[in-house]
């Protein structure tokens, strides 16, 4: 018998762990989406300028939110609720990364996000893409955005989806959080992420 087919068995165990589903989540408060087919990269660039995809933050828990810095109340309020939750959850906060998307990359320039962004936690990183980056982005992500008539200055707002994904530390998309969840439900389904060790299954 060929070497190579003595290994059959173990090559069989192994590819069955690795298409074993993901640990699953006690409770939770967001909508456990843990398998959608969507929702699974992207590539934008960060506020400082920098290439980033989903992978670059491999290794920690992500919470990815889309919206825009003139926006009068969901994301001020939703990011500041995530900025609370990381400071309930203390030092666990390091294993965490807020990834805010905009969606309006026309006023959001790198300074806009920059300044806007880390104002909640310093440790919030901002992303953009040029239009066809972030309707190729938002598709991919299920989001949904347009942009309101503009007033006589020139002024407007976007009309955008509301949710956050939460991501565990293999970058598998595992919740889907509504708009207007509490500090303590943030805080609660986030632990329940970190509590999901790298690379388990």
């Amino acid at each position: 018998m060929a070497a190579w087919l003595r290994l059959l068995p173990l090559l069989a165990l192994l590819l069955a762990a690795c298409s074993r589903p993901p640990v699953p989540l006690g409770q939770t408060w967001a909508r456990d989406v843990t398998g959608a087919g969507y929702a699974r990269e992207f590539s934008l660039h960060d506020m400082n300028g920098q290439p980033r995809t989903l992978a670059d933050y491999r290794g920690k828990v992500v919470v990815m939110f889309f919206g825009y810095t003139h926006c009068p109340e969901v994301c001020p309020m939703t990011l500041y609720n995530l900025a609370q939750a990381m400071r309930s959850l203390g030092v666990r906060a390091q294993q965490v990364q807020v990834l805010f998307v905009t969606l309006d990359p026309r006023r959001d320039t790198p300074q806009v996000l920059r300044e806007f962004v880390p104002a909640f936690n310093p440790a919030f990183v901002g992303l953009y893409g040029d239009a066809a980056a972030t309707a190729r982005t938002a598709a991919e992500y299920h989001v949904f955005y347009r942009q309101l008539p503009a007033d006589a200055q020139g002024n407007y707002f976007m009309d955008h989806s509301a949710f956050a994904y939460l991501y565990d530390k293999d970058g598998r998309l595992r919740l889907l959080m509504p708009f207007g969840e509490t500090v303590p439900q943030i805080t609660h389904d986030l632990q329940q992420l970190l509590s999901v060790k790298q690379g388990s299954h």
